[in-house]
């Protein structure tokens, strides 16, 4: 398995992070503008991480290339969700770019939301 995907799975989100290209760019299936950048990039990580729970890659598809998807499945609260991460590889092997598909609307729905409280109680100012 990709070595993020063995980060993420391992809830190691300081590797996973460190595999970030620092001007990556990261699609989320929330919201509609990419985050760009490490420094971005990476509180979304940590927040996934505690979120989701039961979480799995069942499949890689395309190891050894420059496009590498991860296939997942997770709970966020009682709801079943399955997703892919799909990460582009630059020419050093940094993940300068990664989006994130899951299914279904359902599951999304209660991660978005999960998120969206996590973060909200981590930002500068927030109680």
């Amino acid at each position: 398995m990709h070595p993020f995907g063995k980060a993420m799975q391992a809830h190691d989100v300081e590797s996973a992070v460190a595999l970030l290209a620092q001007d990556v760019e990261f699609r989320s299936p929330v919201v509609f503008a990419p985050y760009r950048g490490r420094d971005a990039v990476a509180p979304l990580l940590y927040a996934v991480a505690e979120v989701l729970q039961d979480f799995r890659y069942t499949r890689e598809i395309g190891a050894g290339s420059q496009e590498v998807a991860l296939v997942f499945q997770a709970r966020a609260g009682d709801r079943e969700l399955e997703g892919c991460d799909f990460l582009h590889l630059d020419e050093a092997g940094a993940i300068d770019e990664l989006f994130v598909m899951i299914r279904p609307m359902s599951g999304l729905d209660a991660l978005a939301e999960q998120m969206r409280a996590m973060l909200e109680r981590r930002a500068p100012g927030s109680r």
